[in-house]
């Protein structure tokens, strides 16, 4: 079973199964919401990928499990998220970019695919040069209105950075995640069969003196 994460694209947004694939819970705030008339949902998600690609680059990764999506994770700059300042612990520190979701198909749940998104965003991350990412949590056990269980945070790696006590919002620091960048970078080159032998040095050359 091949399992691996790429950049999300407007492609992998078509075959995200809804409600996630016309959310616009983080992409827009209530107000504009609200104007949406019946079935302009899906058209204005996409305006939203496309506008922040343009604009930013990469905003998350897929889960493919055997060329199938399974899952995926969304992150941006919070300008990119209207719909977070309506959060209690808003507004995320200067220096981190937002992860506003991480969603894995219940068919694929309980194997480790949401973890593998989270150290897909992180490599992404550092290969960015950026220095920390965070997100909102809900303590409640449950996915509420969009925003991930503290607990599942927890366990990919958040450490408490607001604490509230039903929605922390939560740090990953990614300088931490230096120090293994490049286990990371040779794990996955080496399941990807992209590893090369490292050339050998040149001998040392011998100097021979006359007698």
């Amino acid at each position: 079973m091949a399992r691996r994460t790429v950049p999300l694209t407007l492609d992998h947004l078509a075959r995200v199964d809804e409600p996630c694939r016309s959310c616009l819970f983080w992409g827009a705030d209530p107000v504009s919401r609200a104007r949406l008339c019946a079935g302009e949902e899906l058209e204005a998600r996409e305006a939203w990928l496309s506008w922040v690609l343009r604009e930013w680059g990469s905003a998350g990764r897929v889960a493919l499990i055997d060329g199938e999506v399974v899952g995926h994770a969304i992150y941006a700059p919070v300008a990119f998220f209207p719909g977070a300042a309506g959060m209690p612990t808003f507004p995320p520190s200067p220096d981190a970019v937002l992860l506003s979701t991480v969603y894995v198909e219940p068919s694929a749940r309980k194997g480790g695919v949401g973890r593998l998104l989270v150290q897909g965003m992180a490599r992404d991350l550092v290969k960015r040069e950026i220095s920390a990412v965070e997100a909102f949590g809900d303590t409640r056990g449950r996915s509420v209105g969009c925003v991930m269980p503290a607990e599942f945070l927890g366990r990919v790696g958040f450490k408490t950075q607001r604490a509230h006590i039903t929605t922390p919002r939560m740090r990953m620091d990614l300088r931490s995640v230096v120090t293994w960048k490049s286990e990371v970078e040779l794990a996955l080159e080496r399941l990807w069969g992209a590893v090369r032998p490292a050339p050998a040095p040149a001998p040392k050359a011998t100097h021979r003196t006359g007698k």
